[in-house]
């Protein structure tokens, strides 16, 4: 199958128009933002239903401690920041406030990765995934371009229990069908391949497809899967994958420690051992440049994933 896309948007304004939805649709449906409206795309959600919505200002700490209460009253809150903030300088408050009870709280973070460009490794969070997914019961999804975006934000409010929903800055192609409907831990099979199972997760799920056909020209095949929930991991469909291929890369915008990779590995080494390789981020953060530049100087890119995949391949 060949994948073409019309038009690039940014994930985060799939999450814009999932909210947006919501907010007709969902009465249960509240929104938290800690000062940053503009940049999570809220506007819609906030004309539609202003009384479902919270301004929190630069409190994130004080936010989601809001948004564990807004859960126990029987509301869904979906509390909205950067990944850095939303994560990282709140985890004390998320494990203790929302995962270690279970609460209904989606955590919805924006400007994730390598990708947020030009301001730098404070705010580029690269350990996001790692810190989510070793929280007990907390569900991890990091869809890929705008569509699944839109349709993840609107599926993880029929879910009972904490959420993390991470998403990006950068326009990208949009490839997925508009009206998908999203399953939360069912990794999606884009391209049939017998020769390397590539696992990509996010902005990188694009470049796995363009490794796919450059892998092609050099009559690779390669067996390309959407792993757009992290935790709960599809391991169904990486047995199945993996059964054809005999080795793996996993392809991601995080840290190479606590990321994708990480999780297929250990999954892995208990159940099937495989070869493997990793195109991510090798302990270290990022710095402030371009997006597309950055990407190219981490290895995070389509011609990474290629050059892992031929290495997989001759480990066989």
């Amino acid at each position: 199958m060949k994948f073409t896309y019309e038009t690039k948007k940014d994930t985060r304004s799939g999450f814009g128009a999932g909210m947006e939805y919501l907010s007709q649709n969902n009465p249960k449906v509240v929104a938290l933002c800690a000062d940053l409206i503009g940049s999570l795309k809220l506007e819609a959600f906030i004309k539609n239903s202003p009384e479902r919505f919270f301004q929190t200002g630069i409190a994130e700490a004080n936010m989601i401690g809001i948004s564990a209460g807004l859960a126990i009253g029987g509301y869904i809150p979906f509390a909205t920041t950067f990944a850095n903030f939303g994560t990282g300088r709140v985890y004390d408050q998320i494990r203790q406030s929302v995962a270690y009870s279970g609460k209904n709280v989606k955590i919805c973070c924006s400007h994730a990765g390598l990708t947020l460009g030009e301001d730098g490794a404070t705010h580029q969070i690269l350990e996001d995934i790692g810190l989510m997914k070793m929280l007990p019961g907390m569900v991890v999804i990091n869809p890929c371009d705008y569509n699944q975006t839109k349709a993840a934000t609107i599926a993880i409010a029929d879910y009972e229990g904490p959420v993390y929903l991470r998403f990006g800055r950068p326009v990208v192609p949009v490839f997925t069908p508009e009206n998908q409907k999203f399953e939360i831990g069912k990794a999606i099979h884009l391209i049939e391949g017998s020769d390397v199972t590539i696992l990509a997760t996010g902005h990188l799920v694009w470049e796995a497809i363009q490794a796919a056909e450059i892998l092609e020209e050099k009559g690779i095949k390669a067996d390309v899967l959407n792993i757009h929930t992290i935790k709960p991991l599809d391991t169904a469909a990486i047995l199945a994958s993996i059964s054809k291929t005999g080795c793996v890369v996993t392809a991601e915008e995080h840290q190479l420690n606590g990321g994708l990779g990480d999780s297929v590995a250990q999954f892995l080494s208990q159940n099937r051992p495989t070869i493997q390789e990793f195109v991510g981020v090798n302990d270290s953060f990022g710095e402030s440049g371009k997006p597309g530049d950055l990407m190219e100087k981490y290895g995070l890119n389509a011609a990474a994933i290629v050059e892992k995949s031929i290495k997989a391949i001759s480990r066989k």
